[in-house]
């Protein structure tokens, strides 16, 4: 039986200064943001790791079959969801802000080369469980790698119909463009580890710019591998 970890990320840079806790299971890293603009800010991430739970691994099609253990918190409502400041990226432009999907997988796929990996390839069925929570993050105007129903990254990918080995999911908020995001994942290390996942040979990616919010944009980037 194959063990599916899933890799996720979270952690926060605020205006070139970073806040967050000690490492711990879910919860809060800070990672700075390389050249981020003031005033910033993003959401990026160190990672976490989970299994299905022995119990879930025979449960029948249709059923939940892998969660992360969400016992020690609530998923849409703790400190690892939280909101922008007021006004944090009023002054930031973001008028030209859009996602080519295309070119973002060849700057992954660039990056990826540099370090002697193979190349990995747009998937739809990954971009739908990537856009399903970068909808779900821009609706509530906060940042997690839980959705507002409590799904989690493995969560979304089985149900946008990804029969994944492998996930991992990278969130950005308040870059305007995909090259800033991507050099924000870059020096982070957890984000950086999913970029250079190994065996990942599928990705999906989604930008939802929502004005009216505070963060502004919602970025999410989802790597698997298929059984």
């Amino acid at each position: 039986m194959h063990r599916v970890p899933i890799v996720m990320a979270i952690a926060l840079s605020l205006a070139g200064c970073s806040l967050g806790s000690q490492p711990m299971p879910f919860g809060l890293n800070s990672a700075a943001n390389a050249g981020a603009p003031a005033p910033y800010a993003s959401r990026l991430g160190d990672e976490q790791a989970s299994s299905p739970r022995k119990s879930e691994r025979s449960q029948p099609v249709g059923e939940r079959v892998a969660s992360l253990d969400t016992s020690r918190e609530a998923p849409a409502s703790n400190a690892r969801s939280a909101k922008a400041p007021p006004g944090a990226l009023a002054d930031r432009d973001y008028a030209t802000t859009k996602l080519d999907a295309d070119a973002a997988r060849d700057l992954i796929n660039a990056y990826r080369r540099e370090k002697g990996l193979k190349p990995v390839t747009l998937n739809a069925d990954l971009s739908k469980a990537a856009k399903a929570h970068a909808r779900d993050l821009a609706k509530w105007d906060r940042i997690s790698h839980y959705g507002s129903d409590g799904s989690n990254p493995w969560d979304r990918v089985k149900r946008a119909g990804y029969n994944a080995r492998v996930a991992a999911e990278n969130v950005g908020t308040g870059q305007a463009t995909f090259a800033e995001v991507l050099a924000g994942w870059k020096a982070s290390a957890g984000h950086n580890k999913n970029l250079l996942l190994a065996e990942g040979q599928n990705i999906g990616l989604a930008l939802v710019h929502e004005p009216k919010t505070e963060f502004k944009t919602f970025w999410t980037l989802v790597i698997a591998t298929p059984l």
